[in-house]
Protein backbone atom coordinates (compact mmCIF):
# COMPACT_ATOMS: atom_id res chain seq x y z
CA UNK A 1 0.00 0.00 0.00
CA UNK A 2 1.17 3.67 -1.03
CA UNK A 3 1.27 6.58 1.56
CA UNK A 4 2.25 9.79 3.15
CA UNK A 5 2.83 11.22 6.42
CA UNK A 6 1.44 14.65 7.26
CA UNK A 7 4.06 16.02 9.84
CA UNK A 8 3.75 19.45 11.57
CA UNK A 9 6.15 22.17 12.31
CA UNK A 10 4.71 21.80 16.10
CA UNK A 11 2.04 20.38 18.50
CA UNK A 12 -1.47 22.36 17.45
CA UNK A 13 -1.24 23.52 13.63
CA UNK A 14 -3.86 21.42 12.82
CA UNK A 15 -2.51 18.30 11.77
CA UNK A 16 -5.84 16.47 12.60
CA UNK A 17 -8.18 18.72 10.96
CA UNK A 18 -5.49 18.68 7.41
CA UNK A 19 -5.37 14.61 7.96
CA UNK A 20 -9.18 14.36 7.93
CA UNK A 21 -9.66 16.79 4.81
CA UNK A 22 -6.66 15.12 2.93
CA UNK A 23 -8.81 11.76 3.59
CA UNK A 24 -11.94 13.74 2.62
CA UNK A 25 -10.71 14.55 -0.24
CA UNK A 26 -9.05 11.62 -1.42
CA UNK A 27 -12.11 9.39 -0.76
CA UNK A 28 -14.37 12.30 -2.87
CA UNK A 29 -12.01 10.60 -5.81
CA UNK A 30 -12.87 7.47 -5.20
CA UNK A 31 -9.39 6.46 -3.93
CA UNK A 32 -9.67 3.21 -1.06
CA UNK A 33 -8.21 5.72 1.40
CA UNK A 34 -6.97 4.62 5.18
CA UNK A 35 -5.51 6.46 8.09
CA UNK A 36 -2.34 6.35 10.45
CA UNK A 37 -1.39 7.84 13.64
CA UNK A 38 2.37 8.20 14.55
CA UNK A 39 2.57 7.73 18.13
CA UNK A 40 0.48 6.25 21.11
CA UNK A 41 -2.52 8.47 20.95
CA UNK A 42 -6.24 6.97 21.22
CA UNK A 43 -8.24 9.78 20.21
CA UNK A 44 -7.21 11.48 17.01
CA UNK A 45 -7.77 7.79 15.08
CA UNK A 46 -11.11 7.68 16.35
CA UNK A 47 -11.67 10.93 14.45
CA UNK A 48 -9.58 9.03 11.24
CA UNK A 49 -12.25 6.25 11.54
CA UNK A 50 -15.62 8.61 11.83
CA UNK A 51 -14.07 10.23 8.37
CA UNK A 52 -12.69 6.99 6.94
CA UNK A 53 -14.95 4.22 8.12
CA UNK A 54 -11.67 2.00 8.51
CA UNK A 55 -9.49 1.77 11.75
CA UNK A 56 -6.93 3.79 11.73
CA UNK A 57 -3.47 1.61 12.91
CA UNK A 58 -1.00 2.94 15.35
CA UNK A 59 2.39 3.70 14.03
CA UNK A 60 4.83 3.79 16.88
CA UNK A 61 8.56 2.10 16.83
CA UNK A 62 8.87 2.10 20.39
CA UNK A 63 5.61 0.40 21.06
CA UNK A 64 5.95 -1.94 18.11
CA UNK A 65 9.71 -1.80 16.50
CA UNK A 66 10.37 -0.75 12.96
CA UNK A 67 8.68 -3.99 11.66
CA UNK A 68 5.91 -4.11 13.85
CA UNK A 69 5.24 -0.27 12.11
CA UNK A 70 5.85 -1.82 8.79
CA UNK A 71 3.11 -4.93 9.07
CA UNK A 72 0.54 -2.66 10.88
CA UNK A 73 0.87 0.03 8.50
CA UNK A 74 0.02 -2.88 5.42
CA UNK A 75 -3.18 -4.33 7.69
CA UNK A 76 -6.37 -4.16 6.04
CA UNK A 77 -5.02 -2.49 3.03
CA UNK A 78 -6.32 0.07 0.89
CA UNK A 79 -4.91 2.07 -1.91
CA UNK A 80 -3.43 4.71 0.32
CA UNK A 81 -2.93 5.27 3.77
CA UNK A 82 -2.63 9.17 5.33
CA UNK A 83 -0.64 9.20 8.46
CA UNK A 84 -1.13 11.68 10.71
CA UNK A 85 2.24 13.24 12.68
CA UNK A 86 2.50 13.77 16.85
CA UNK A 87 4.07 16.94 17.59
CA UNK A 88 6.52 18.42 15.54
CA UNK A 89 8.29 16.23 12.85
CA UNK A 90 11.40 15.67 14.90
CA UNK A 91 10.00 15.96 18.19
CA UNK A 92 10.09 12.70 20.69
CA UNK A 93 13.18 11.46 22.31
CA UNK A 94 12.53 7.60 21.36
CA UNK A 95 9.47 7.71 18.82
CA UNK A 96 8.91 10.85 16.62
CA UNK A 97 6.99 11.68 13.54
CA UNK A 98 10.39 11.59 11.51
CA UNK A 99 11.30 8.09 13.02
CA UNK A 100 7.64 6.59 11.84
CA UNK A 101 8.45 8.08 7.83
CA UNK A 102 11.88 6.72 7.84
CA UNK A 103 10.66 3.49 9.16
CA UNK A 104 8.15 3.47 6.34
CA UNK A 105 9.87 5.17 3.94
CA UNK A 106 7.23 7.78 3.25
CA UNK A 107 7.35 11.25 1.65
CA UNK A 108 6.34 14.47 4.39
CA UNK A 109 3.98 16.45 3.44
CA UNK A 110 4.26 19.43 6.33
CA UNK A 111 1.56 21.05 8.06
CA UNK A 112 2.10 24.43 8.98
CA UNK A 113 -0.07 27.11 10.34
CA UNK A 114 0.10 29.97 7.49
CA UNK A 115 -2.44 32.23 9.39
CA UNK A 116 0.20 35.21 10.02
CA UNK A 117 2.36 34.15 7.43
CA UNK A 118 3.67 33.96 3.79
CA UNK A 119 7.08 34.12 2.76
CA UNK A 120 7.81 33.04 6.33
CA UNK A 121 5.71 29.95 5.61
CA UNK A 122 8.19 29.21 2.75
CA UNK A 123 11.35 29.76 5.02
CA UNK A 124 9.84 27.82 7.46
CA UNK A 125 9.17 24.78 5.29
CA UNK A 126 13.24 25.11 3.61
CA UNK A 127 14.18 24.92 7.30
CA UNK A 128 12.41 21.75 8.03
CA UNK A 129 13.35 19.70 4.96
CA UNK A 130 17.30 21.03 5.45
CA UNK A 131 17.45 19.91 9.60
CA UNK A 132 16.51 16.52 8.29
CA UNK A 133 19.73 15.92 6.46
CA UNK A 134 21.93 18.30 8.82
CA UNK A 135 20.62 16.21 11.57
CA UNK A 136 20.69 12.63 10.00
CA UNK A 137 17.16 12.16 8.91
CA UNK A 138 16.12 9.73 6.70
CA UNK A 139 13.18 11.24 5.29
CA UNK A 140 12.05 13.03 2.78
CA UNK A 141 9.97 16.66 2.78
CA UNK A 142 8.46 17.16 0.02
CA UNK A 143 6.14 20.26 0.29
CA UNK A 144 3.35 22.40 2.47
CA UNK A 145 -0.21 21.98 3.43
CA UNK A 146 -1.24 25.43 4.53
CA UNK A 147 -3.44 25.31 7.49
CA UNK A 148 -5.35 28.31 8.49
CA UNK A 149 -4.90 29.80 4.89
CA UNK A 150 -7.19 31.87 2.98
CA UNK A 151 -7.24 32.20 -0.81
CA UNK A 152 -6.07 34.74 -3.14
CA UNK A 153 -2.72 36.96 -2.21
CA UNK A 154 -2.39 34.79 1.13
CA UNK A 155 -2.37 31.61 -0.68
CA UNK A 156 -0.51 32.76 -3.86
CA UNK A 157 2.29 34.30 -1.12
CA UNK A 158 3.31 31.35 0.37
CA UNK A 159 2.52 29.15 -3.01
CA UNK A 160 5.34 30.91 -4.81
CA UNK A 161 7.61 31.43 -1.98
CA UNK A 162 8.59 27.35 -2.06
CA UNK A 163 11.26 26.65 -4.04
CA UNK A 164 10.73 24.51 -6.64
CA UNK A 165 11.32 21.09 -4.96
CA UNK A 166 8.78 21.78 -2.38
CA UNK A 167 5.36 20.91 -3.62
CA UNK A 168 2.21 22.80 -2.71
CA UNK A 169 -0.38 20.48 -1.67
CA UNK A 170 -3.06 23.11 -1.16
CA UNK A 171 -4.43 24.43 1.94
CA UNK A 172 -7.12 24.56 4.59
CA UNK A 173 -9.20 27.55 4.97
CA UNK A 174 -9.81 29.53 8.41
CA UNK A 175 -13.47 27.68 9.26
CA UNK A 176 -14.66 27.63 13.14
CA UNK A 177 -16.72 24.79 12.33
CA UNK A 178 -13.47 22.72 12.32
CA UNK A 179 -12.50 22.68 15.80
CA UNK A 180 -12.70 19.60 17.66
CA UNK A 181 -13.50 20.61 21.81
CA UNK A 182 -11.03 19.43 24.05
CA UNK A 183 -10.80 18.17 27.48
CA UNK A 184 -7.96 16.23 29.86
CA UNK A 185 -5.82 14.03 27.63
CA UNK A 186 -7.02 15.40 24.47
CA UNK A 187 -9.92 15.83 21.84
CA UNK A 188 -12.99 14.37 22.41
CA UNK A 189 -13.52 11.35 20.73
CA UNK A 190 -14.62 11.02 17.27
CA UNK A 191 -18.07 9.21 18.11
CA UNK A 192 -18.75 11.78 20.38
CA UNK A 193 -17.77 15.34 18.43
CA UNK A 194 -17.39 14.64 14.79
CA UNK A 195 -16.59 17.20 12.43
CA UNK A 196 -19.49 18.24 10.01
CA UNK A 197 -19.43 16.89 6.46
CA UNK A 198 -20.50 20.36 5.21
CA UNK A 199 -17.21 21.57 6.51
CA UNK A 200 -14.68 18.96 6.28
CA UNK A 201 -16.06 19.24 2.54
CA UNK A 202 -15.28 22.94 2.22
CA UNK A 203 -12.00 22.45 3.61
CA UNK A 204 -11.08 19.28 1.23
CA UNK A 205 -12.11 21.36 -2.05
CA UNK A 206 -9.15 23.15 -1.27
CA UNK A 207 -7.01 19.93 -1.01
CA UNK A 208 -4.28 19.36 -4.29
CA UNK A 209 -5.56 15.50 -4.65
CA UNK A 210 -3.50 14.74 -7.58
CA UNK A 211 -0.77 16.17 -6.36
CA UNK A 212 -0.90 14.38 -3.03
CA UNK A 213 -1.39 11.14 -5.34
CA UNK A 214 1.61 11.74 -7.24
CA UNK A 215 4.15 12.16 -4.32
CA UNK A 216 2.40 9.18 -2.06
CA UNK A 217 5.05 6.31 -2.33
CA UNK A 218 4.81 2.07 -1.69
CA UNK A 219 5.76 2.27 2.17
CA UNK A 220 8.57 -0.44 3.10
CA UNK A 221 7.52 -4.25 3.82
CA UNK A 222 8.65 -5.73 7.40
CA UNK A 223 11.65 -7.38 7.09
CA UNK A 224 10.42 -10.39 9.21
CA UNK A 225 7.26 -12.08 9.03
CA UNK A 226 4.63 -12.25 12.29
CA UNK A 227 5.71 -14.58 14.83
CA UNK A 228 3.04 -17.42 14.21
CA UNK A 229 0.50 -17.70 17.11
CA UNK A 230 -1.68 -21.05 17.84
CA UNK A 231 -5.18 -20.21 18.78
CA UNK A 232 -6.53 -21.01 22.44
CA UNK A 233 -9.37 -22.21 24.14
CA UNK A 234 -9.77 -19.17 26.76
CA UNK A 235 -12.21 -17.05 26.41
CA UNK A 236 -11.83 -13.36 27.50
CA UNK A 237 -14.38 -10.53 28.60
CA UNK A 238 -13.14 -7.05 27.29
CA UNK A 239 -14.58 -3.70 28.98
CA UNK A 240 -16.38 -1.68 26.37
CA UNK A 241 -17.85 1.12 27.27
CA UNK A 242 -18.16 4.81 27.22
CA UNK A 243 -15.62 4.65 30.33
CA UNK A 244 -13.57 1.90 28.87
CA UNK A 245 -12.28 2.74 25.04
CA UNK A 246 -8.71 3.06 24.69
CA UNK A 247 -7.40 0.26 23.08
CA UNK A 248 -5.38 -0.12 19.95
CA UNK A 249 -7.27 -1.90 17.31
CA UNK A 250 -4.34 -3.97 16.57
CA UNK A 251 -4.93 -5.62 19.99
CA UNK A 252 -8.91 -6.32 20.01
CA UNK A 253 -7.74 -8.37 16.32
CA UNK A 254 -4.80 -10.17 18.36
CA UNK A 255 -7.11 -11.36 21.19
CA UNK A 256 -10.09 -12.38 18.82
CA UNK A 257 -7.30 -14.30 16.86
CA UNK A 258 -6.05 -16.20 19.69
CA UNK A 259 -9.31 -16.42 21.94
CA UNK A 260 -12.52 -16.35 22.15
CA UNK A 261 -13.32 -12.80 22.77
CA UNK A 262 -16.74 -11.32 24.42
CA UNK A 263 -17.57 -7.79 25.29
CA UNK A 264 -19.36 -6.25 28.69
CA UNK A 265 -19.91 -2.35 29.80
CA UNK A 266 -19.53 -1.86 33.43
CA UNK A 267 -21.03 1.71 32.84
CA UNK A 268 -24.24 -0.27 32.08
CA UNK A 269 -24.13 -2.48 34.83
CA UNK A 270 -23.91 -5.85 32.77
CA UNK A 271 -22.51 -8.39 34.94
CA UNK A 272 -18.83 -10.21 34.34
CA UNK A 273 -19.44 -12.79 31.53
CA UNK A 274 -18.92 -16.32 32.11
CA UNK A 275 -14.49 -16.17 31.24
CA UNK A 276 -11.36 -16.90 31.85
CA UNK A 277 -9.55 -13.39 32.25
CA UNK A 278 -10.88 -9.88 32.14
CA UNK A 279 -9.30 -7.30 30.46
CA UNK A 280 -10.24 -3.14 31.09
CA UNK A 281 -8.65 -0.80 28.65
CA UNK A 282 -8.22 2.88 29.44
CA UNK A 283 -10.24 5.34 29.21
CA UNK A 284 -12.49 7.94 31.13
CA UNK A 285 -13.71 5.71 33.99
CA UNK A 286 -13.75 9.63 36.12
CA UNK A 287 -16.31 10.98 33.76
CA UNK A 288 -18.44 8.17 34.47
CA UNK A 289 -17.48 7.47 38.31
CA UNK A 290 -20.96 8.00 40.19
CA UNK A 291 -22.46 5.02 37.22
CA UNK A 292 -19.86 2.78 37.67
CA UNK A 293 -19.98 2.72 41.60
CA UNK A 294 -23.35 2.37 41.22
CA UNK A 295 -23.72 -0.25 38.19
CA UNK A 296 -23.27 -3.63 40.75
CA UNK A 297 -20.39 -4.65 38.07
CA UNK A 298 -17.72 -3.48 39.60
CA UNK A 299 -19.03 -5.03 42.82
CA UNK A 300 -18.99 -8.36 40.53
CA UNK A 301 -15.97 -8.11 38.69
CA UNK A 302 -13.88 -7.50 43.05
CA UNK A 303 -15.85 -10.38 43.90
CA UNK A 304 -14.51 -12.93 40.77
CA UNK A 305 -10.96 -11.35 40.68
CA UNK A 306 -10.87 -12.38 44.73
CA UNK A 307 -11.49 -16.09 43.78
CA UNK A 308 -9.15 -15.79 41.27
CA UNK A 309 -10.18 -14.88 38.00
CA UNK A 310 -7.56 -13.31 36.34
CA UNK A 311 -7.97 -9.42 35.62
CA UNK A 312 -5.52 -7.10 33.32
CA UNK A 313 -6.14 -3.61 33.77
CA UNK A 314 -4.38 -0.79 31.87
CA UNK A 315 -4.29 3.19 32.80
CA UNK A 316 -8.14 3.48 33.67
CA UNK A 317 -8.64 0.09 34.17
CA UNK A 318 -6.12 0.33 37.17
CA UNK A 319 -8.43 3.02 38.34
CA UNK A 320 -11.31 0.76 38.45
CA UNK A 321 -9.88 -1.53 39.78
CA UNK A 322 -8.61 0.36 42.91
CA UNK A 323 -10.34 0.94 46.04
CA UNK A 324 -11.70 4.20 45.22
CA UNK A 325 -11.69 7.17 42.85
CA UNK A 326 -11.48 10.63 43.82
CA UNK A 327 -13.41 13.16 41.39
CA UNK A 328 -14.91 16.99 41.43
CA UNK A 329 -18.78 15.38 42.10
CA UNK A 330 -16.95 13.17 45.40
CA UNK A 331 -15.09 10.16 45.96
CA UNK A 332 -16.22 7.03 44.56
CA UNK A 333 -16.17 3.35 45.46
CA UNK A 334 -14.42 0.91 42.76
CA UNK A 335 -13.84 -2.66 42.53
CA UNK A 336 -11.69 -2.74 45.40
CA UNK A 337 -8.87 -5.24 44.44
CA UNK A 338 -6.15 -3.52 44.49
CA UNK A 339 -4.57 -1.27 47.54
CA UNK A 340 -4.83 2.25 46.17
CA UNK A 341 -7.20 5.04 46.52
CA UNK A 342 -6.93 7.40 43.23
CA UNK A 343 -7.55 10.76 42.85
CA UNK A 344 -7.91 13.09 40.08
CA UNK A 345 -5.69 15.92 39.39
CA UNK A 346 -5.77 19.36 38.24
CA UNK A 347 -2.54 18.80 35.60
CA UNK A 348 -0.96 15.47 33.98
CA UNK A 349 1.04 13.47 36.27
CA UNK A 350 2.58 11.44 33.55
CA UNK A 351 3.03 11.64 29.66
CA UNK A 352 5.84 9.71 28.42
CA UNK A 353 6.75 6.11 26.35
CA UNK A 354 8.06 3.58 29.43
CA UNK A 355 9.56 0.43 29.71
CA UNK A 356 9.33 -1.75 32.63
CA UNK A 357 10.89 -4.96 33.68
CA UNK A 358 8.92 -7.85 35.32
CA UNK A 359 10.25 -8.28 38.94
CA UNK A 360 8.56 -12.09 38.87
CA UNK A 361 6.92 -13.71 36.34
CA UNK A 362 3.48 -11.89 35.62
CA UNK A 363 0.00 -12.53 33.42
CA UNK A 364 2.39 -10.47 31.15
CA UNK A 365 5.55 -10.84 31.29
CA UNK A 366 7.82 -13.47 32.24
CA UNK A 367 10.63 -12.41 35.00
CA UNK A 368 13.57 -10.50 34.01
CA UNK A 369 11.45 -9.42 30.28
CA UNK A 370 11.26 -5.71 29.13
CA UNK A 371 8.09 -4.11 28.26
CA UNK A 372 7.38 -1.20 26.23
CA UNK A 373 4.46 1.45 26.57
CA UNK A 374 3.67 4.67 27.20
CA UNK A 375 1.78 6.64 29.73
CA UNK A 376 -0.77 9.64 30.15
CA UNK A 377 -2.58 10.23 33.14
CA UNK A 378 -4.37 12.85 34.93
CA UNK A 379 -4.62 10.81 38.33
CA UNK A 380 -2.49 9.66 41.45
CA UNK A 381 -2.68 6.92 43.36
CA UNK A 382 -1.93 6.53 47.37
CA UNK A 383 -0.69 3.03 47.52
CA UNK A 384 -1.54 0.76 50.67
CA UNK A 385 1.38 -0.32 52.67
CA UNK A 386 0.83 -3.76 51.41
CA UNK A 387 1.27 -3.04 47.85
CA UNK A 388 2.97 -5.67 45.83
CA UNK A 389 4.08 -5.06 42.33
CA UNK A 390 4.73 -6.60 39.38
CA UNK A 391 7.39 -4.39 37.97
CA UNK A 392 10.04 -1.92 37.90
CA UNK A 393 10.75 1.28 36.29
CA UNK A 394 13.18 1.35 33.59
CA UNK A 395 12.20 4.57 31.64
CA UNK A 396 9.02 6.58 32.87
CA UNK A 397 6.85 7.38 35.94
CA UNK A 398 4.57 4.28 37.07
CA UNK A 399 2.82 4.28 39.69
CA UNK A 400 5.25 5.76 42.59
CA UNK A 401 8.53 6.46 40.06
CA UNK A 402 10.36 3.01 40.99
CA UNK A 403 7.61 0.52 40.17
CA UNK A 404 4.35 -0.09 38.28
CA UNK A 405 2.00 -2.81 38.41
CA UNK A 406 -0.34 -3.34 41.30
CA UNK A 407 -0.71 -6.95 41.48
CA UNK A 408 -3.49 -8.77 43.63
CA UNK A 409 -5.05 -12.61 43.24
CA UNK A 410 -4.57 -12.64 39.45
CA UNK A 411 -5.46 -9.27 39.08
CA UNK A 412 -2.51 -6.81 37.89
CA UNK A 413 -3.32 -3.10 37.09
CA UNK A 414 -1.07 -0.55 35.13
CA UNK A 415 -0.59 3.17 34.32
CA UNK A 416 1.20 1.56 31.32
CA UNK A 417 -1.15 1.03 27.95
CA UNK A 418 1.19 -1.52 25.52
CA UNK A 419 0.39 -2.39 22.02
CA UNK A 420 -0.14 -6.17 20.88
CA UNK A 421 3.10 -6.28 19.08
CA UNK A 422 4.77 -6.05 22.48
CA UNK A 423 3.74 -9.52 23.07
CA UNK A 424 1.93 -8.46 26.49
CA UNK A 425 -1.44 -9.73 25.18
CA UNK A 426 -0.22 -13.01 24.23
CA UNK A 427 0.97 -14.20 27.01
CA UNK A 428 -2.16 -12.91 28.54
CA UNK A 429 -3.85 -15.20 26.47
CA UNK A 430 -1.82 -18.11 27.04
CA UNK A 431 -1.84 -17.58 30.95
CA UNK A 432 -5.56 -17.93 30.76
CA UNK A 433 -5.15 -20.97 28.34
CA UNK A 434 -3.05 -23.06 31.03
CA UNK A 435 -5.71 -21.90 33.61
Amino acid sequence: MRGLVLGGTASGVGKTVATLAVCRALAAEDVDVRAGKAGPDFIDPSHHRAVTGHPSRTLDPWLEGADGVRRNFHRDAGEVRVVEGVMGLYDGTVSSTADVAAALDLPVVLVVDAAAGMESVAATALGFREYAAEAGHDIDVVGVLAQQAHGGRHADGVREALPDDLTWFGRIPPNGDLEIPERHLGLHMGAEDPLPDDALDAAAEHVRTDRLLDAARAARRPDEPAPERDRTTARIAVARDAAFRFCYPATRERLRSRADVTTFSPVAGDPVPDCDGVYLPGGYPELHAPALASSGTLDDLGERAADGLPVLGECGGLMALAESLETDDGTHAMAGVLPAEVRMCDRYQALDHVELRARDGTLTAPAGATVRGHEFHYSEATLGRDARFAFDVVRGDGLDGDHDGLTEHRTLGTYAHVHAASGVFDRFVEALADG
